[in-house]
């Protein structure tokens, strides 16, 4: 052994090639140990299998795996180099990591083989070892012994001829991250498997927030981002790959067993990875991502329709999900086209002024005197039907359209509270709906203060209401720091739909909003024994205490404003006052059941600045 040892030490010193030098080895070895078939793979750093050499008797058969990528069931050495481990088969012919490998090595002769990882000193997998066998059986003491000396000879060859390859890298390793790059993710994908379905999965990620770190602390800090998030990435799904597809894209090839199951549970756990700031250039960033998915199905005809797949996912997840994950599913893509179309709709009656402001009415629920209105979107279509926002509402996912929707509405808002008020008309408060794109623009108070600026309207009659699920749902600091700053101007702040999902009280304290509107699915239920009506109670005992107003959504029955009534509750929204009505109604009924500044019969001003820092 010592012979052989040195000769191939020889051979590497001497830059002999890989191939010579790893078919001398293997040579040796079958002479040493007769009955016995050698074979050595190298793993690139895109987890790829290369033949390299060995017995002859198996040239045709290591041909075939020319380019496959490592994974648990593919055979004994691409098992090895994924499990990181020696894996021995003792039946090729029955063991199922063989399937669709074993005819050519059966034919053979072949019945067993038993497959070594090759190691760098940083435990990094340079290739495969193994030995195969012409009977039924795992290696021996004396065998295991040579093919531990075989596997330190092999990783010094292949530490050799990685740094040879090192100039070639630019072509397939991303040189940022040093993760393998989109061609060797188009490589990969094209030798992977259809034949079992769920068999492997892929993940794409698109981070969220590298364009604003590139714009607020200059691209060294979005480097350093996307270095941390390689990082994380890669830590997290060993052994499986991760792959740079380049800006603010990565992708992960999921071979674990039953990745059909455990996709989600993987990419949750890749969301919780990254939800730590790091430290970019100086800088604590905190990174953010959304992620999209797909699993091989059996309607799959290639790797690629799977990738296609999770392209459609992560493009919805944009849309619907930023900052979640979204799983492939048949009809995703005419969920996609409904939401371009819709967007394209909107996008068309902003250009032709068929947006309009409708107005529902919050109403004292002992005067039923009117002490303020919800502005609410409505789109009239070339045949002068109107239709409700809740029928678009998927276009504001495009940052771009949602923008340009409150960007109208609040021109409308202004004008027509400018007229109420040169009319004499009592006018207390308008709510305006934003949403998740308008805090990103970073631009929302000086908006608001030229859209009402404009119409000389006082910013004391604007009240902000925003979504439970924009304010809590997406643990977003943006969303956060921006509504503190909007109160720190002195606007006030309504959380809508409260309840919906996200909510928790503890979030009153660290940000602290005006009105609290009780969403509808509450009142819905409301009644003698239901639960609904003692948490109303509560919410009612708090918000006082915390001197936050609140509103009670939906109400359609007099038993429903009465049963408010009588356990505190002091305003109201719902059919049973008015629905949403035109500005033509709308000023008939301020008219006649506006509440005055000043009313006796009612608190001075009923969403009066809530006193919680």
């Amino acid at each position: 052994m010592l012979h052989l040892q040195n000769t191939i030490l020889e051979m590497i010193a001497r830059g002999e090639t890989l191939e010579a030098t790893i078919n001398r080895l293997c040579g040796q070895i079958e002479e040493m140990l007769p009955g016995v078939c050698c074979s050595v793979l190298r793993v690139d750093r895109s987890g790829l299998l290369h033949p390299i050499g060995g017995s002859f008797l198996l040239n045709e058969y290591s041909a075939r795996l020319e380019g496959l990528m490592t994974g648990p069931q593919v055979g004994a050495c691409g098992s090895a180099a994924y499990l990181r481990r020696a894996v021995a088969t003792v039946d090729i012919a029955t063991d199922a990591r063989w399937a669709g490998y074993r005819e050519p090595v059966v034919a053979l002769g072949l019945k067993a083989c038993w497959s070594s990882p090759i190691c760098d000193t940083a435990g990094t997998v340079l290739g495969t070892f193994a030995l195969y066998f012409y009977e039924s059986r795992g290696p021996s003491a004396r065998e295991e012994e040579v093919v531990a000396s075989c596997t330190s000879l092999c990783a010094i060859a292949l530490e050799r001829h990685q740094r040879v390859l090192e100039r070639e890298r630019g072509a397939y390793i991303d040189a940022l991250t040093g993760l393998p790059n989109r061609a060797s993710l188009d490589i990969a994908v094209e030798r992977l498997s259809c034949a079992q379905p769920g068999a492997w999965g892929v993940l794409l990620v698109d981070l969220d927030n590298l364009k604003t770190i590139n714009d607020t602390f200059g691209h060294a800090a979005g480097d350093a981002l996307l270095q941390v998030v390689a990082a994380r990435l890669g830590e997290s799904v060993t052994p499986d790959r991760v792959f740079r597809m380049g800006g603010d894209e990565f992708s992960v090839i999921l071979q674990q067993a039953g990745a059909s199951a455990a996709i989600e549970a993987e990419a949750q756990h890749i969301l919780d990875i990254l939800a730590t700031p790091a430290s970019c250039d100086g800088h604590m960033i905190l990174p953010r991502a959304t992620i999209g998915g797909a699993v091989l199905s059996a309607d799959d005809v290639d790797a690629k329709t799977v990738q296609q797949h999770a392209d459609f996912a992560l493009y919805h997840a944009k849309e619907t999900s930023p900052g979640g994950f979204v799983q492939y599913w048949p009809g995703i893509g005419s969920a996609i086209k409904t939401r371009i179309e819709v967007t394209r709709d909107v996008d068309g009656a902003l250009r032709e002024g068929r947006i309009d402001a409708f107005y529902q009415p919050i109403v004292r629920l002992d005067t039923r005197a009117i002490v303020g209105m919800e502005a609410l979107c409505r789109l009239r279509r070339p045949d002068g039907e109107i239709v409700s926002a809740a029928a678009f509402h998927q276009a504001t996912s495009d940052v771009s359209v949602a923008s340009h929707l409150t960007e109208r509405m609040m021109a409308i808002v202004a004008a027509d509270a400018r007229a109420w008020l040169d009319q004499g008309i009592p006018l207390q408060h308008i709510g305006i709906n934003i949403s998740s794109a308008d805090f990103h623009s970073g631009t929302l108070y000086g908006r608001i203060e030229a859209a009402f600026g404009r119409e000389n309207v006082p910013l004391k009659h604007i009240i902000l209401e925003v979504t439970e699920s924009v304010y809590l749902g997406q643990r977003d600091p943006i969303v956060a720091r921006e509504i503190k700053a909007l109160r720190a101007h002195g606007l006030r702040v309504a959380l809508d739909d409260f309840g919906t999902g996200f909510a928790s009280l503890t979030h009153l304290l660290t940000m602290p909003v005006d009105v609290i509107k009780i969403d509808k699915s509450f009142i819905d239920r409301l009644g003698q024994g239901d639960p609904s009506l003692a948490i109303v109670e509560g919410l009612i005992d708090i918000a006082r205490k915390l001197n936050i107003r609140l509103v009670a959504e939906g109400i359609e029955s007099e038993l429903q404003a009465s049963s408010l009534l009588d356990i505190g509750c002091e305003l109201g929204q719902g059919y049973l006052f008015s629905q949403a009505v035109s500005r033509q109604i709308a000023t008939g009924l301020l008219v006649r059941f506006g509440q005055t500044v000043g009313d006796r019969k009612g608190p001075h001003v009923p969403f009066s600045r809530a006193t919680t820092t």
